[in-house]
């Protein structure tokens, strides 16, 4: 802690980058927040989820942060990427209650989901909501200054991005209760999720009028801190026994776990836990704690600092604001 005057700063990477979302993010997430609330949904459990999400569990200030760095990074002026940013937040909540609904997520860190409070119908129609008004609103932004080409450049990225974040979501299905995954199999998978943090990165530059070299720089910076983001889950879903529980019944296996399980006798002292349908929370535990003395969470922290290393290296050639951006690596990288 770094005393300044009578007030106490906190010198810690992760609190650092949350006062920089809250300033940076603040005002936009506000402004989602009422354009879509003031949409007339005459469904009053629709409404009430709209308002719930909105209002108490999507309080969503990274994206809108990291539209802004990225803007500010190539010159150009954070205000532009207000337009963009509203539309990606609304946007960006429809697909993590679809998530849940796939995965079967009815609590998270945020508290209960969508799913997990109203029920799995009205939260696939609360997503498809928030999908069509942030898509809506993505388009309106002509109306709002941003020029037509920068909006078709826009369109672009946020298609592709989100297609490949589909396409990894489907892939994942395949990939539930399954102890015979590789960890490239599983790295590949989690790059097609990361690719959605890149596009961000990239919609920034556009709006900051970036260079084309700007363009593919910051972009791969964004798809490695999509990347880091990640992989810190799948550590802290270890350290959450419930959570472990979950991931092991209802989803893919962590990564840590996925390491480890390519060690045979690792494997066969394994499996007979990992095929039950249902496993006590002890059982769980044991796998985290198993995974943990067999180095899979070393193996996974080894490639996170790995990424941490080459995301500096895209900010090396970054002219602006690159102080920010590589304290956002630190936060990731920090368990």
């Amino acid at each position: 802690m770094k005393k300044k005057g009578k007030t106490t700063v906190s010198q810690d990477p992760v609190e650092q980058i949350q006062r920089i979302f809250k300033k940076r993010g603040a005002t936009v997430l506000k402004e989602a927040e009422k354009t879509m609330l003031s949409e007339k949904i005459e469904s009053k459990q629709v409404h009430d989820a709209l308002s719930y999400f909105m209002k108490k569990y999507w309080l969503d200030t990274t994206r809108p942060a990291l539209l802004s760095l990225c803007c500010e990074a190539v010159g150009g002026k954070p205000e532009a990427i207000e337009p963009v940013a509203v539309s990606a937040i609304l946007t960006s909540g429809a697909a993590d209650i679809h998530d849940d609904i796939i995965d079967g997520s009815k609590v998270k860190e945020a508290g209960p989901t969508v799913y997990g409070k109203f029920g799995k119908e009205i939260a696939l129609l609360t997503g498809d909501a928030l999908l069509f008004k942030g898509l809506t609103l993505l388009f309106q932004t002509i109306n709002q200054g941003v020029p037509e080409e920068k909006l078709s450049a826009i369109w672009n990225v946020t298609k592709e991005t989100f297609f490949e974040l589909g396409d990894a979501e489907a892939l994942e299905l395949g990939f539930i209760r399954r102890t015979d995954v590789t960890p490239d199999e599983y790295l590949h998978l989690l790059e097609k999720k990361a690719a959605i943090i890149g596009g961000y990165a990239r919609i920034g530059v556009i709006l900051g009028n970036g260079s084309k070299e700007e363009l593919t720089n910051l972009g791969t910076y964004g798809e490695i801190l999509g990347m880091l983001i990640l992989l810190r889950d799948e550590v802290i879903d270890l350290i959450d026994v419930k959570e472990t529980r979950h991931r092991i019944e209802k989803e893919s296996l962590p990564l840590p776990v996925i390491y480890v399980l390519q060690n045979r006798e690792t494997k066969s002292a394994m499996t007979p836990i990992l095929r039950k349908k249902k496993i006590a929370l002890r059982e769980a535990k044991l796998i985290a704690e198993m995974t943990r003395r067999k180095g899979g969470v070393e193996q996974c922290m080894k490639l996170i600092q790995k990424l941490a290393d080459d995301a500096r290296t895209c900010l090396s050639r970054v002219k602006h604001n690159k102080a920010e951006l590589e304290l956002f690596v630190r936060a990731v990288s920090k368990i």
